[in-house]
């Protein structure tokens, strides 16, 4: 046996065995409920922090993992928390389709599934679905850049659009979709480019080399977090604020601090409601626990954040 070979073998067994245990001890009379998360920007981490907050006020024990975006590893993680026999599995889908298998085997082994942040293509492998339609989320911000180009822009944009498709490609089309149907809406739209850039240091550069190449560009839509602080940092690096204006999908500190500031970049996000979602989903498998009937599809509303609407913002914040 080679040494890389080896160290993969420890690395997978460290990584079963963390999935194990959890680094607690779990006590027998306890519940326990899986969070499966598939990145660690701070919409995953709110969505975390709410399974964990309702779970652990309900009386049950919580193992974590951020798969990383690596599907081989969700399936891991899936399968070793079956082994684990936990109570519920409760999980933002890497995949609508990919992801299906390994939680139908859950499933089938008693466990209770709840799918977060868009659910699975199989409706019938998750107990109960919480999510925000993707389209609606493109829908809104597309309709926030429909009147601001109308009114600031002569009614004509050229837009480049940073995406999540080769990670996350149905979600990722549902609000590319949506924004695209909405923008357009009495404007003349060029969308002079479509790119992957979810991370914010890679839609930096991708943002840059963007503005570089297509000089003609004034406006970017960003699908995600990542991809809207990337494309605001890139503006506000290229010195093109008040040139150059930001929409994009997601609300953070950081992002509703972007539409507060004074440089006229970013314009408006729509932000779900992780939090919400994550205690939702813990509340549904309390209730199936208990034999409680739930709904199985339930939709969380999304919020408009725009720098028109300051009242709305610092709410969003806590202020």
């Amino acid at each position: 046996m080679g040494k890389s070979t080896t160290l993969n073998l420890l690395k997978a067994t460290a990584f079963a065995a963390t999935l194990l245990l959890g680094g607690n001890a779990f006590a027998a009379d306890k519940p326990v409920f899986a969070s499966i998360v598939f990145q660690g920007d701070q919409f995953m981490q709110s969505l975390q922090k709410g399974i964990r907050e309702e779970a652990e006020s309900g009386g049950a024990e919580v193992l974590e993992i951020n798969v990383d975006g690596d599907q081989a590893r969700e399936i891991q993680a899936i399968d070793t928390y079956i082994e684990r026999g936990v109570d519920a599995i409760i999980v933002a889908p890497l995949s609508a389709t990919n992801s299906a298998s390994a939680l139908k085997r859950a499933r089938d082994a008693g466990i209770v599934v709840i799918a977060l942040n868009g659910g699975l293509t199989d409706s019938t492998i998750a107990n109960a679905t919480f999510s925000t339609a993707n389209v609606d989320l493109g829908l809104s911000t597309g309709g926030e850049a429909a009147k601001f180009i109308a009114k600031n822009m002569g009614g004509k944009a050229n837009v480049a659009i940073l995406a999540f498709s080769s990670l996350l490609p149905e979600q990722s089309g549902a609000r590319k979709d949506g924004f695209r149907e909405n923008a357009a809406k009495g404007n003349d739209i060029t969308f002079v480019t479509d790119q992957d850039a979810w991370v914010p240091e890679k839609a930096v550069t991708v943002a840059t080399d963007i503005m570089t190449a297509h000089p003609e560009v004034n406006l970017f839509y960003a699908a995600n977090e990542g991809g809207t602080v990337g494309a605001m940092q890139a503006v506000r690096n290229a010195g093109r604020a008040g040139e150059v204006f930001v929409f994009g999908i997601d609300g953070s500190e950081q992002l509703a601090k972007g539409l507060l500031a004074g440089d006229n970049v970013l314009q408006a996000v729509t932000a779900q409601a992780p939090e919400l979602m994550g205690k939702q989903g813990v509340q549904a498998a309390f209730d199936i626990l208990a034999g409680k009937s739930v709904t199985q599809n339930t939709t969380v509303p999304a919020l408009l954040l725009s720098r028109g609407n300051k009242d709305g913002i610092m709410k969003f914040l806590g202020q």
